[in-house]
């Protein structure tokens, strides 16, 4: 039986020669679709032109946590016309990544919060999904969703939170993506999310170049690894990695509402 998988979230290099490379090593390992993800408003942009000239290749628009202070002022007045201007293009298939990271607080948390609450909005008034980055924010990224409304498709990328933050996420019908963390001995509550994620909300994704999975766990990540990911969570739910595959190619199709 052939597997066919999509890495939901991956960061395609500018370069073209070595974007060319990583698609054509993806196709080759079964990994035939990628999303590949905005996190300011220039990446963005080179996003979907990346996906404009790449048929298996969709993009996202967004700003991430990070970078938030690059579309809110001081008086907490949030512009992202940039990013509007983008979803005009159907290649274009999620808002995001956004969200809350308190770990490094690279942009001030009042202003985080305000790009969060203003991308929820936008993947709402452009009918998208919305792809979450929450790191060592958990209550305050549940309790900014509760307030605002989750949209109908919101997805948890890098999913890192244990049993706890899982379901309360599942009970929302909110998707879980898994990434090559899973695959790290340090990670047990991480498969014990996995083991009770339903496989109609479970995605994986590599978030390359960031996180390889093991055995290449400290080298530079690429999308022909979701595989390795796919194995790990099938290992961690007890059931045959192409189950995971199948479902996992599934829940992307209707998170992202690709053909």
């Amino acid at each position: 039986m052939s597997v066919r998988w999509i890495d939901n979230h991956c960061h395609l290099p500018a370069e073209p020669r070595a974007r060319e490379e990583l698609i054509a090593a993806a196709s080759a390992a079964g990994v035939e679709r990628l999303i590949t993800v905005g996190c300011d408003v220039p990446g963005s942009q080179l996003c979907l032109d990346i996906a404009r000239v790449h048929p298996a290749v969709w993009s996202t628009a967004g700003v991430h946590p990070h970078d938030a202070s690059t579309v809110v002022d001081d008086r907490g007045a949030v512009d992202l016309s940039g990013l509007e201007a983008l979803l005009a293009d159907p290649r274009v298939v999620a808002v995001g990544e956004c969200g809350l990271d308190f770990h490094y607080d690279h942009s001030p948390r009042d202003q985080q919060r305000a790009a969060f609450v203003a991308q929820i909005a936008l993947a709402k008034a452009h009918d998208r999904a919305l792809v979450i980055h929450t790191r060592e924010a958990w209550p305050e990224t549940f309790e900014i969703l509760e307030a605002e409304g989750i949209p109908e498709r919101t997805v948890f990328h890098c999913f890192t939170g244990g049993p706890d933050e899982a379901d309360w996420a599942v009970e929302r019908g909110i998707r879980l993506s898994f990434s090559g963390i899973v695959t790290f001995p340090s990670a047990p509550e991480l498969r014990d999310a996995a083991a009770r994620c339903p496989l109609e909300l479970l995605l994986v994704e590599t978030d390359s170049p960031y996180l390889a999975p093991v055995p290449h766990r400290g080298r530079k990540n690429q999308p022909a690894f979701v595989t390795l990911v796919g194995e790990a969570v099938a290992a961690a739910k007890g059931v045959p990695v192409e189950a995971v595959a199948e479902a996992s190619w599934a829940t992307a199709q209707s998170l992202y509402h690709l053909p």
